[in-house]
């Protein structure tokens, strides 16, 4: 068995609406998305080999995959479970990706998904999630992701000069893009006026800064071969891991996202200026600004000044996160993150309804990062094999 250049696809799609889903576990969601995926792939459940699945915080069992498999009535020659935060969902498509390409399987269905916001107490959210912090020097300070986030952007607009109205645009773009979106958890307007008046969480982050904790689910099936026209292929990706802990970033200019995306571009053989389409992680306004910047999209403290000339809107040269991303869409763990994913898929293979861009994006990048700015994972989806 040996790794080859032959491409793979996206085949299939599918997704809960994220929100409030009273009285579902993670399972029954995760169960809901995979059968839609299926369904888009043109599949059966004899057809997957493979299964990844993203852990979920309201069901930390040491085994999901297979008691995913178990309940899902699949019976796969492989199956794994993934945990890297905001990255799982990026990482487990790398993964099924390198795992057709190797010869290992034919059909890999990627899923995730959990009852976040109707299946935990707050006390118990962010005591799980304190672990991206340092047990040593950060949780003892009673810091929380939002106050790593806080920090992380009060020294990013020192550096640039990038003031908190400037993260106000990306939040109204993105609650205007959920509102298109009947699966959206947001989809109420709101104004920049509305986001800097908003309550104050982690300075100087407000509350219309972060997302929303949601509901939900998503999967995808990634094949050995294009099913029709609803396939897309996998062209590059790439991955960087430069810490964990936000005391041990060593450069907030340079995080890792430029990494990643450096390799994902050299191995799809394209550019920045070749994307038409972008789906890029979003858990705070600061997390959006700072991994377009670092990646190429916008120059450095620039990112606001690309959403007024309205680059990044459904009708710009460079649509972003046309679903509303965590921001608007939702959040619930790892789906959140693979919800960009799916979106970039729908627009490229005309299934987005009434969102549906006028010109099909040939070529899309997906990037996703873990922790505070830790781990990051990038995708590069396109129509057409790059030679």
């Amino acid at each position: 068995m040996t790794m080859t250049d032959s491409p793979t696809y996206l085949t299939g799609a599918g997704n809960t609406a994220f929100g409030r889903h009273e009285g579902r576990g993670a399972l029954d969601l995760m169960a809901e998305a995979a059968q839609q995926a299926l369904d888009t792939a043109g599949l059966r459940r004899a057809d997957i080999d493979g299964v990844l699945c993203g852990y979920a915080t309201t069901l930390p069992h040491l085994m999901l995959s297979t008691l995913f498999c178990e309940r899902f009535s699949l019976k796969p020659a492989y199956a794994h479970s993934l945990q890297l935060g905001g990255a799982t969902g990026s990482a487990m498509l790398m993964l099924a990706r390198d795992l057709v390409r190797a010869g290992r399987c034919r059909n890999v269905l990627v899923v995730a998904g959990e009852n976040r916001l109707s299946g935990q107490s707050r006390d118990s959210a962010i005591q799980t999630l304190a672990q991206v912090g340092d047990a040593d020097f950060e949780v003892p300070n009673g810091a929380s992701v939002p106050a790593y986030y806080g920090l992380l952007a009060s020294r990013y607009m020192h550096e640039t000069g990038t003031r908190e109205a400037d993260l106000a645009e990306l939040a109204v773009l993105m609650r205007a893009n959920a509102a298109g979106h009947p699966d959206a958890h947001l989809k109420t307007a709101i104004s920049l006026d509305d986001v800097l008046a908003s309550k104050p969480i982690a300075a100087p982050l407000k509350l219309l800064d972060c997302c929303p904790i949601s509901d939900g689910a998503m999967a995808l099936v990634v094949s050995a071969s294009p099913h029709g026209e609803a396939s897309v292929a996998m062209a590059g990706a790439g991955q960087a891991h430069r810490h964990q802990h936000l005391s041990a970033m060593a450069d907030v200019m340079q995080c890792g996202a430029g990494e990643a995306a450096r390799r994902a571009f050299d191995e799809a053989g394209l550019r920045v200026e070749d994307i038409d389409c972008l789906g890029i992680y979003d858990s705070f306004t600061i997390t959006l600004a700072m991994l377009l910047e670092e990646i190429g999209f916008a120059p450095r403290g620039g990112a606001a000044q690309r959403v007024r000339n309205g680059d990044f809107r459904p009708d710009g040269p460079l649509p972003l996160n046309t679903h509303g991303g965590l921001l608007s869409f939702g959040h619930c763990g790892v789906a959140g993150g693979m919800a960009h994913t799916v979106e970039a898929f729908r627009q490229m293979t005309g299934q987005a309804g009434a969102r549906q861009l006028s010109r099909r994006p040939r070529h899309a990048f997906v990037h996703a990062d873990g922790g505070v700015m830790s781990s990051h994972v990038s995708l590069i989806l396109s129509r057409e094999v790059s030679a």
